[in-house]
């Protein structure tokens, strides 16, 4: 079960995610409220699992909101405007619904939260012993599958991505941010040498005192994470 917090300054707006929230049998609907002031109260006062939210609300943005919060629920946008999906992807929510929405459209939304939290809740030996080694990327309209032991390196370009693969000549790419393809990463395979690099493990050839090799590539090693490199040689910073 879901427990859910819905915020929208619009009476009947709330009315309507209040009576969609209850046609889903695994949401559980803890509060609602108009005021995103007192959303923040009551996501610090009570355990919420997923936020369905506004954007355009007065004094203080959905967006606002959700960039305040130290710790973060889930969160599925319900907005009447389209322009801030982007904005609202690179915060990494659930999905974005444009109002008005239909009910198959926001049920389809909640799946694929219910989907996240249960994956969340999954002891980490599960995970690990049922780890396919790949993963899907939607590229050109399509979901590419890219096995974890064919990437060498990734980078980052504001919105989007470049996966560079062994048997491939040319990258991958894709609309997702960086945090979003970490995330799906096995952390045992992967490491994060700067803000837009992430490389194979397995891939580096070599290692300077600010640069990682893989094979000819030099990619250069960001300031905050000079540490997590040393510790993958074992030694300590100088």
């Amino acid at each position: 079960m879901l427990r859910c917090l819905a915020i929208d300054d619009e009476a009947l707006a709330l009315e309507l995610l209040e009576d969609n929230i209850s046609k889903v049998p695994f949401l559980q609907l803890v509060a609602s409220t108009d005021d995103p002031l007192e959303a923040l109260k009551i996501l610090q006062e009570n355990k919420i699992d997923l936020v369905f939210l506004d954007i355009q609300m007065p004094g203080l943005t959905g967006l606002q909101l959700i960039n305040s919060l130290p710790v973060k629920p889930m969160f599925i946008l319900v907005t009447a405007y389209e322009k801030f999906a982007l904005d609202g992807f690179n915060l990494n929510v659930v999905d974005y619904l444009v109002k008005p929405v239909a009910l198959p459209r926001f049920i389809q939304a909640c799946h694929k939260a219910q989907e996240l939290h249960l994956l969340k809740q999954k002891p980490v030996s599960e995970t690990l012993e049922k780890d396919p080694g790949y993963i899907f990327i939607n590229v050109d309209y399509s979901h590419l599958k890219v096995v974890f032991a064919d990437i060498t390196w990734i980078e980052g370009f504001k919105d989007y991505i470049k996966i560079h693969l062994k048997h491939t000549p040319h990258p991958v790419v894709a609309r997702m941010s960086m945090k979003g393809i970490e995330d799906l990463l096995p952390s045992a395979m992967f490491i994060r040498i700067q803000k837009s690099y992430i490389v194979s493990k397995e891939s580096i050839t070599a290692i300077r005192k600010n640069s990682v090799f893989i094979g000819a590539t030099e990619l250069p090693i960001g300031e905050n994470y000079k540490d997590v490199v040393n510790k993958l040689i074992g030694r300590q910073a100088e």
